[in-house]
């Protein structure tokens, strides 16, 4: 790479050589404190990362995992300091590199997305000038937050109105550096969506309607549905099914999609429609086939019938902001709630009433359909620690054993998946209730 040099880069290693400095600028003093502390830390690693594995035990191999990940997350934020760094002393000029990201990227064969994810995290961590200095930089800097989240956490604080106050700013980015302790970035990134809403929900629940009503149209526009026959029978898209069911679907579709049913439409949007691509009008009827499904003509999955359920307040019902939830942990804007509540026939959850019987005692042994759609609006899905399973993949478990006594109700009882509904009735597992409602299962000693 010009400007820089490595010795030996293309020659075998001699096991008896000093270890290669790595990529060093000609002519610099490596004497550097960091630097030798990198070394340091790389030599140490060298020597004793693997020594003794044999004899580790499964706590203290639990203890190492989650020590060697913290350790690996307060490097990420050095790189992320440093390709911050790089870009105010110009690295990146030193061999033409267009910036610091793309600097880090050749000399390492980082992708650029992960070199970039760094740039961004490093903004936040050192800039003076940050929003996002006070409770994220140190997170970063002592291992409880790693990069991938820290991304998360940025572009969820970036995402918040320009015009919101610095307190609230700084609460949002506190509680989201607090989630980090116990949601990875896939969760926080949902979290994000909500985080003005869990602050100041006066000003947080017309933000996130504006959010969701923007991807929905987004989502809407960009629909695709595409199929086609390969002459063996099949016909191929995003699934393989046999040529009956591919024209069973087409025709369906058809119905829905074609042409003619738009031809006489004067006005610019009617014509956009007309004018759309094939996959384009096949992604629109699909959606419209789907809303048009009976969902008594559809079997029972996980002991509910296959449809989603969608919660919401009376309130945003009415025209409010709030936004509904879905039992298979999605969220959609109060007026696509509405919308669909206008074709569709409307199930009331209704917790602690007589609308729906949720509790049958000692009476019966297993739970009724009621109860599961009562318990699959609460708690999402499988409630072990760290399981994504949704509703329709777990079993109701009776929390109170039937056999020691337990009755049959939504407040004694849980989801959990099958692997989960095991390990409970395991005797080699031991089980505590977090505060957040989930189960966290240790095997015995």
């Amino acid at each position: 790479m010009p400007g820089l040099s490595r010795e030996s880069r293309y020659d075998a290693p001699d096991p008896a050589a000093e270890p290669e400095p790595g990529w060093v600028a000609p002519g610099v003093d490596v004497g550097h404190p960091l630097l030798e502390a990198i070394r340091t830390a790389t030599d140490e690693l060298s020597a004793d990362g693997r020594t003794g594995l044999g004899w580790l035990s499964a706590p203290q191999t639990g203890i190492a995992l989650v020590d060697a990940h913290r350790l690996v997350a307060r490097a990420s934020a050095l790189v992320a300091v440093l390709v911050q760094h790089a870009e105010e002393v110009e690295l990146h000029r030193s061999n033409g590199a267009s910036t610091a990201a793309v600097w880090l990227a050749n000399a390492t064969a980082t992708t650029r997305r992960d070199a970039y994810r760094f740039a961004r995290v490093g903004e936040a961590i050192i800039d003076d000038t940050s929003r996002y200095r006070t409770h994220l930089a140190p997170a970063c800097e002592t291992g409880g937050v790693d990069t991938e989240q820290a991304d998360v956490i940025v572009k969820a604080l970036d995402a918040l109105p320009d015009d919101l106050p610095a307190e609230l700013r700084l609460q949002a980015e506190q509680a989201m550096v607090g989630f980090a302790a116990d949601h990875d970035a896939r969760a926080l990134r949902a979290l994000g969506k909500k985080i003005l809403t869990v602050i100041a929900p006066e000003v947080g629940e017309a933000h996130e309607a504006a959010l969701l009503e923007r991807e929905e149209r987004e989502a809407r526009a960009t629909s695709r549905l595409s199929m086609v026959s390969d002459g063996l029978g099949r016909v191929w898209g995003r699934f393989v099914i046999p040529e009956l069911h591919g024209a069973m679907l087409r025709k369906a579709l058809d119905a829905y999609a074609a042409p003619q049913h738009l031809n006489t439409a004067d006005d610019p949007e009617r014509r956009f429609q007309r004018d759309r691509t094939t996959p384009e009008r096949y992604g629109q009827a699909f959606q419209q086939l789907l809303e048009m499904l009976d969902h008594k003509d559809l079997p029972n999955t996980g002991g509910t019938g296959a449809t989603v359920v969608v919660t919401m307040t009376l309130e945003s019902l009415l025209g409010g902001l709030a936004s509904a939830s879905l039992d298979t942990g999605g969220t959609i804007s109060a007026s696509e709630a509405r919308r669909l509540a206008c074709d569709a026939g409307l199930i009331p959850a209704v917790f602690g009433t007589t609308s729906e019987v949720l509790d049958l005692g000692r009476t019966a042994r297993f739970h009724t359909k009621a109860m599961r759609l009562a318990m699959a609006t609460r708690d999402k899905g499988c409630v072990a620690e760290g399981c994504t399973r949704p509703p329709h993949q777990t079993h109701a478990h009776h929390l109170t054993e039937w056999s020691a006594g337990g009755h049959t109700n939504t407040k004694d009882s849980c989801l959990l998946c099958d692997q989960h509904h095991h390990q409970i009735h395991d005797p080699l597992y031991l089980t505590e209730r977090l505060g957040t409602g989930k189960l966290r299962f240790t095997r015995r000693e």
